[in-house]
This record gives structure tokens, sequence and C-alpha cells, in this order.
């Protein structure tokens, strides 16, 4: 994804969201809810990037376990990297990690397969949080059905790449060595895998990830309490999950305007006013997805510092003798 076209969306979504905080601010309920939720954007920033921190822990796990040992600081800094590119549709933007870890001696198909994979167990571990509200059906069931669908796909392009390779061979056959190209890592990388199917890999990637997004739920649920809005805890909890899968859902970049309207449809259906719903949703949203985005644009920064630092410099020329 072009750079400036990420950082014009960027800026447009932040004008947006300050467009949707200042309409919030005509009533005084609202006015003292931003308030409040301006106090809490730092404990939320701290949740958030705990909750990264321990989505790296799993990335680095599943890296090692593939054979591909990374030093730690870097490997952190090139995970976040992806995050500038959160912003498209499934994320696939992540994958600008290719370009960090290549030099770390992680192949192209192990970053496909490893995205693949977290993004699989990352559907599982947000529909069990979001399945907390069962007693929501009518909102659980899209859910439910939108995540077996995906994982059946990545299941049997995982299990029978044959369609792909055909899909490829006829890419190539047309000129269209570039897409042949991507198409081939992609393959790769979805039979790659096989390596983490096991019950181990599984169970610990799995538990990770729980970890992970439950901080990340559990923010949501501080924001509440901190916006004095008092609900069900296991209600609470799982909001934030259930409205990221309507975003998934809706493959718009980043589920941007999808995933708050849900989040504002869900606590308007436990009686929060419109209002006071927004504030909540925008301001979450600006401590997990926006945060997460600049932390990525920083990592890629630093990363662009160190290859500057690195490259050699030409020698200044000399001067040559003077003349009498």
């Amino acid at each position: 994804m072009n750079k400036r076209l990420t950082a014009g969306l960027f800026w447009v979504m932040g004008a947006a969201y300050v467009g949707v905080l200042i309409w919030a601010d005509r009533g005084s309920d609202a006015a003292e809810a931003l308030r409040q939720a301006s106090l809490a954007l730092p404990v939320l920033g701290a949740m958030s990037f705990a909750a990264l921190g321990v989505r790296y822990l799993r990335w680095h796990w599943l890296l090692v376990h593939a054979g591909h040992r990374c030093k730690a600081g870097y490997g952190f800094l090139a995970y976040l990297s992806g995050f500038a590119y959160t912003l498209t549709p499934g994320k696939v933007g992540e994958l600008v990690r290719l370009r960090y870890l290549g030099p770390m001696g992680v192949p192209p198909h192990v970053v496909i397969s490893a995205f693949f994979y977290e993004r699989a167990l990352d559907l599982l571990v947000v529909l069990s949080l979001a399945s907390l509200a069962v007693h929501d059906s009518k909102a659980l069931g899209p859910a439910i059905a939108f995540v077996a669908i995906v994982l059946l796909l990545l299941l049997a392009c995982m299990r029978h790449p044959r369609p792909l390779v055909a899909l490829q061979t006829r890419w190539e056959r047309a000129g269209w060595h570039r897409l042949a190209g991507w198409l081939s890592a992609l393959r790769e990388g979805l039979t790659h895998t096989a390596c983490w199917m096991t019950w181990r890999h599984l169970l610990v990637s799995f538990g990770l990830g729980l970890v992970a997004w439950g901080l990340t739920s559990a923010a949501f649920v501080f924001l509440l309490q901190y916006l004095e809005i008092v609900l069900p805890w296991p209600a609470a909890l799982s909001m934030y999950p259930l409205s990221m899968l309507a975003g998934a859902a809706s493959m718009l970049p980043g589920g941007i305007g999808s995933t708050e309207v849900a989040l504002v449809a869900l606590l308007m259906q436990r009686g929060v006013s419109l209002q006071l719903a927004a504030v909540a949703a925008v301001t979450i949203r600006l401590a997990t997805l926006w945060l997460a985005t600049i932390f990525g644009f920083a990592a890629m920064l630093v990363f662009g510092w160190l290859e500057a630092r690195a490259a050699p410099t030409a020698p200044r020329p000399t001067a040559g003798p003077r003349g009498s």
C-alpha cells in the first residue's frame, strides 16, 4: 500500500473522528464523557501496547519453531512495522514485514505463513470472546458464519493448492509474471502452515492470542467503567470483539466505520445514549487501531534511520596539489 495513501487515509479518518467528538460534545453529559475518556487514554494505550507485545511473543514463538530466530529488538520492530499498513482489507498490508524480516534470514513464505496462521487463530480467539454474549444470537450467528467461511477457505487452500497452481500457470502464460510470483508465495505460505498444525502449536498460539485480545477487551471494559456505563461484565467483555468481527466481515480497510457503527449499535441496545456510545467507540479505536498504526509508522522510521546509518558514506574528494 502506498505510504502517501496510507498517511492520507490516516489524516482523513483522524479528522472524521475529531468531527464525531465535536458533534458528541454538544451535550453536557457528552462533554463530561469526553473529559473522562481523555483521562483514560494513557491506561488504554498501555494495555493496547501490552497486547501487541503478547502478540509478538506468539509471532516470535512461531518463527523459532519454524527454524528462524531473530534478535528480539529487531524482530519486535519488524512486527510493529506491519501495523503501519493495517488499514488494508484483511490487513494484508501487514506483509510489509517481508522487507525487514528478509535481511534477518526469514524467507517470504514463512512470513506469509505466520501472517495467515495468526489471522486464523485471531478469528477463533475473537469469536470465543464475542460468544460471551451468547444470548444475542442475532449478532453472534452471522459472526460464527463469517469465521467458519474464512477458516474453511484457508483450510481448503492449504490442503488443496492445485487450483492455485493452475491459476499461477495461467497467469504466467498470460505474461503476468509478477502476479504469478505473488500467487506462488501465497501458495507456499499457506502450505507451510502445516508445520504449526499440531495440538501444541495450536493451544499455545490460541492461549497467547486469548491473553492479547483479552487485554484489548479488558481495556474496553475499563473504558466503560471510566465513563460510568454499567453493564454485566460478560456483555461488556464481548462487545468490542463482536464489533471487530463485524468490521472484518465488511472488508473495509481496518474495519473503519463498520466496527464503530457495530459497537455503537451494541451499546445502544443496552440503553446507552447515542452520543455516549459514540465517545466510547471512538476512544477505544483511538487507543487500539490508531495507536497501533502510529507504532507501525514509528517502527518504519526507526528502520529507515538504521538503514541510513548503516549505508556506506562516499569518501570526500581530496583537493589536488595547488599550483604555484
